[in-house]
């Protein structure tokens, strides 16, 4: 009992440390591809699956062809979904989200920001966080959702950081 309460407990840890770095969960659902099936197979299968899975060794050169990255790291960095049959990857980088973009125009912390900023031109990203697609600013007190910076492809994830393995 105590073994599945760890187990547990360490994917509570993972969920909480990817939301807040913006990775993404890597999800095991009962879609996800045998261990046999290589991702190109798999993704030509389903067609479109937004969860981001680690990648297996045999995307490694098209990683390091992408991203200029390799070895254990680049795998431990970069995740796969499926979109359209294509295997599409993003390497987490320097604050780069992989997980679907924030489309909201309505964010606490922004707001909360505003509050002790008032009229300030620009609320930072560490307040905002990096999966908004928006330049944020204060007017007044209140937080305003500027023009798109990014743009989001039709799955919802940032077209400028998920590459399609060819």
């Amino acid at each position: 009992m105590s073994a599945i309460r760890g187990r547990l407990a360490c994917a509570g840890v993972a969920a909480a440390t990817a939301a807040l770095f913006g990775f993404g969960m890597i999800n095991a659902s009962a879609a996800a591809p045998s261990t046999q099936e290589n991702p190109r197979t798999y993704c030509a299968r389903v067609g479109n699956d937004d969860a981001l899975r680690a990648p297996p060794a045999s995307l490694l050169p098209a990683i390091h062809r992408l991203f200029n990255v390799g070895g254990r790291y680049a795998l431990k960095t970069t995740s796969y979904r499926c979109a359209g049959g294509d295997v599409l990857v993003c390497w987490v980088g320097a604050n780069l989200p992989c997980g679907r973009a924030n489309t909201r125009k309505d964010l606490p912390a922004a707001s909360k920001w505003c509050e002790t900023h008032a009229d300030s031109n620009f609320i930072p990203m560490y307040v905002t966080g990096h999966d908004t697609i928006y330049s944020w600013r204060c007017v007044g007190r209140d937080a305003q959702a500027g023009a798109p910076v990014s743009k989001v492809d039709a799955r919802g994830f940032f077209e400028q950081y998920w590459k399609t393995v060819k």
